[in-house]
């Protein structure tokens, strides 16, 4: 005795039936573990496979089991219980064309009776019935085909007709919303400083405005006039401090205080006293190179973090070592505190982002969603969010809880080193490739991609964005890179919507492949 699969395919080799038959076939014979009931007769042949079909009473049974077995049956053979009672709306002659309806298969065992072919219709459905006796039977059964080539539209429009089965007309696209970026005009250069020997790693802007401060590679911190150097004027450096035996990597101003603290690759912190150009305090602890560090903006504490996999809270007057945040695996690259709680968030080479209790001291949430070490984070001021920049891509977090919120798209994979926010919204993100990428904070949009240019007498591979930062009114970036030079950015004013407007269609299809995608 063949077996029903081998039945089923030299039945189809050896008759005509129409196309519906064979895909109902094909979907039946798949499915034939799930269909095929126990053998009831002597001669180990099939009974009855009709049985199959749903009945025309709602399920009686509450088993999920049971329901969802019942759904699966009409999903794969449709709902053979007929639609009777609706006028026919097919003519005989006519069911052998194409109908875009579901096409059923019903295969039964019967005794007697010659091969023969006929059509019925039912209400809303026609039928074509085939009898024929497969090859291996004995003499007297023969099999009936019945194939349910034009379900009615109004029937597959039914919601129990397609449980399983999204619906044809349904555009995924029409669903996303594309939000509307808000226009930001480019931006270019406009001066360019050159002072230092070696690469410019930090950048931070006086309160009042009126002066910057960049330290470099070549272990010194310079303090420039902003409004001289704005416009390219000889005499706009005004200090330069020295005391570091290592490339200084982070500076920040104090608002409430005239101080200046500095960390450097020589796991030291400072204190600079502004009013008298003078180291006033140390902060001894580190056991490697201190890589970043920031004010807190209420209380008077400094957080830093570096190679130790460590971050330190300092008490700014004692100097005495208020917390040690413990837990990464790898170099404290990069750190932020805010006045609400999580009030410290530190970024590390172990491609985590810790959000930790500054009272406790200990960590609420670790985010593990990027794949790359992560070494620039940046906050802004209008909204409880914050933004992490990694090789793999730029990540918008809620500042509350750490939720992630959405992908910066279209970024070109360089290694980001830092990044800067200012209060339009505009966000920059520096690669060590010497590219820029300017995007709308609020919707991701990203407007330009800018390319940095060494200066003459440097080296192509020395074209990096090592830092970046906005002045006061945002109207202004700083940029230090690896060329040793400072690269002072700004709006372009000449632009207007009409002479770069914003390229809706291409932004749609972002948003489209953005939502798409699984985090």
């Amino acid at each position: 005795m063949t077996s029903f699969s081998a039945t089923i395919a030299s039945t189809m080799s050896t008759t005509q039936f129409p196309y519906a038959a064979k895909s109902a076939f094909s979907s039946l014979k798949r499915a034939r573990i799930l269909f095929d009931g126990p053998s009831t007769d002597g001669n180990n042949t099939y009974a009855s496979a009709a049985s199959v079909f749903l009945p025309s009473d709602p399920i009686p049974s509450d088993d999920l089991y049971q329901a969802s077995l019942e759904r699966r049956k009409r999903y794969l053979l449709g709902d053979a219980a007929g639609k009777a009672g609706g006028p026919s709306k097919n003519k005989a002659a006519k069911s052998k064309k194409k109908s875009p309806g579901t096409a059923i298969v019903a295969v039964s065992t019967v005794g007697g009776g010659d091969e023969e072919d006929e059509v019925h219709e039912t209400g809303g459905t026609t039928t074509t019935t085939a009898s024929t006796k497969f090859e291996g039977m004995e003499d007297g059964a023969t099999t009936t085909l019945t194939t349910y080539d034009s379900l009615a539209k109004e029937d597959y429009g039914k919601p129990e007709n397609r449980i399983l089965v999204r619906s044809a007309d349904n555009n995924y696209a029409g669903n996303v919303k594309v939000p509307t970026p808000t226009w930001h005009a480019p931006w270019k250069l406009s001066t360019v400083l050159s002072s230092h020997l070696g690469w410019v790693r930090s950048v931070a802007f006086d309160p009042t405005n009126m002066m910057f401060a960049t330290g470099s590679g070549d272990r010194t911190i310079k303090i420039w006039n902003f409004p001289k150097a704005s416009v390219g004027a000889s005499d706009a450096l005004q200090l330069t401090l020295t005391g570091h035996i290592s490339p200084v990597r982070g500076l920040a101003f104090s608002d409430r205080h005239p101080y200046l603290f500095s960390c450097a690759e020589d796991k030291q912190v400072k204190c600079w006293d502004l009013e008298t150009n003078q180291v006033i305090r140390h902060y001894h602890g580190h056991l490697s190179g201190v890589f970043c560090l920031a004010l807190h903006p209420t209380l008077d504490l400094l957080v830093t973090g570096g190679r130790d996999a460590v971050a330190r809270v300092w008490d700014m007057r004692t100097k005495h070592q208020v917390h040690c945040l413990t837990g990464h695996d790898h170099t404290v690259a990069t750190l932020l505190t805010k006045a609400t709680n999580p009030q410290i968030i530190t970024g590390s080479h172990d491609t985590t982002i810790k959000l930790w209790d500054l009272i406790a001291g200990k960590c609420e949430t670790t985010l593990t969603h990027h794949q790359k070490s992560i070494r620039a984070m940046v906050q802004p001021s209008f909204e409880n969010t914050f933004a992490s920049g990694a090789a793999d891509c730029v990540k918008l977090w809620q500042g509350r809880d750490g939720r992630f919120l959405k992908n910066y798209s279209n970024h070109n994979n360089s290694i980001i080193d830092c990044m800067a926010v200012n209060e339009d919204g505009v966000l920059v993100s520096g690669g060590d490739d010497g590219s820029m990428q300017l995007w709308d904070y609020k919707t991701g949009h990203k407007f330009q991609s800018a390319q940095s240019i060494v200066q003459p007498g440097s080296l192509e591979a020395e074209n990096g964005v090592m830092a970046a930062c906005f002045d006061g009114t945002g109207t202004r970036l700083i940029t230090g890179e690896a060329d040793k030079t400072i690269k002072i950015w700004k709006q372009d004013e000449e632009a207007s919507e009409l002479s770069h407007p914003i390229d809706m269609k291409a932004w749609r299809k972002t948003c489209i492949a953005a939502a798409k995608q699984r985090y």
